[in-house]
């Protein structure tokens, strides 16, 4: 069972908080009916856990160091100056919380405004992290030596996962889930609790998350992903990161449920489809940018995928705009 301390600071972003507690809790809920014990034994710690408590069902009482530091988005977006708000009392208190728990060897996530608190740590200093795009130019400023990239939904450096804006908690935590109780709960708790409209409940739930639950998946992911259109194998990606096509076939179903071949093949459509939603490009050539050499392919895996082709799924995104 996962020891998690969840930081919640006062002003922290409700839905943010909310989301963190119920997916937990839904992954608990999944483990039991499959005759297992908890995933995940929760402690709420910060100045606004209070509000929050009658979230968790059972809430832990033991001491025992905590495995996982979760961050939700802490709403500094609601103070006068964040600098001044991340240099309160209850902000540095939080921030030796993470420091300590980071040096016994937790692992530490975080989303949104989240990201600000476990940046003033200086625990992200020289690594890759993300945050809310609106966030960037004040993030920048306040901690240069992060680097920082918005474009990616969620982000794994090390022991360190952050995720975008505040809703990207449901994200972040599918990857928490897919780390810490295994791929088939988190897939669960994605189709059980993501809205029907959200890409990435399913059919095709995103790499991107499911490879959270792993340093070297999630590196072979984005090595991947900018790589789709040059014909790249899955010898290819294994190499990429370091290992044997066997090492990398095993320890991407440890960590996804797929095979590298099918891994490799939802890293394609995942950005087929994002073409498909946010450009005009015609299916063909669409299909090269991904690496299918014919678009009916393409066409059909899509189809398989979402029980409609591309033509309606660009509608739906026209509709949803």
């Amino acid at each position: 069972m996962t020891m998690v301390d969840v930081i919640i600071l006062s002003n922290a972003m409700a839905s943010s908080v909310a989301i963190t507690l119920d997916v937990m809790a839904m992954a608990n809920s999944i483990c039991r009916a499959d005759g297992r014990p908890n995933a995940f034994e929760i402690r709420l710690r910060g100045s606004g856990s209070r509000a929050f408590a009658d979230f968790v069902a059972a809430p832990a009482i033991s001491d025992e160091p905590a495995t996982l530091i979760i961050i939700p988005a802490q709403g500094f977006s609601k103070a006068e100056c964040i600098a001044s708000r991340l240099a309160e009392p209850d902000t540095a208190e939080a921030g030796d919380w993470i420091k300590a728990a980071a040096g016994g060897g937790a692992r530490i996530t975080s989303s949104c405004t989240g990201t600000l608190l476990l940046a003033s740590t200086g625990l992200l200093d020289d690594r890759r992290a993300t945050t809310a795009w609106w966030l960037a130019p004040t993030f920048r400023q306040l901690f240069p030596k992060v680097q920082l990239d918005t474009r990616e939904l969620v982000t794994t450096d090390g022991p360190f996962t952050t995720a975008g804006a505040a809703m990207a908690q449901m994200d972040l935590m599918v990857g928490v889930i897919a780390r810490h109780a295994g791929a088939r709960v988190a897939d669960g708790c994605a189709r059980t609790m993501i809205l029907d409209e959200r890409r990435s409940q399913a059919p095709y739930m995103g790499i991107s998350l499911l490879s959270a639950g792993d340093d070297s998946v999630s590196k072979a992911a984005s090595w991947a992903r900018s790589r789709l259109d040059v014909g790249i194998s899955v010898d290819d990606v294994a190499s990429a990161v370091g290992m044997s096509p066997r090492t990398f076939a095993r320890r991407v179903h440890r960590t996804t449920g797929l095979s590298p071949v099918y891994f490799l093949q939802q890293l394609r459509v995942e950005r087929a489809v994002e073409l498909i939603e946010t450009t005009r490009l015609p299916l063909e050539e669409i299909a090269v940018r991904v690496g299918y050499a014919e678009p009916s392919t393409l066409r059909a895996l899509i189809r398989r995928g979402f029980g409609f082709g591309p033509r309606e799924l660009r509608a739906r995104a026209l509709r949803a705009a």
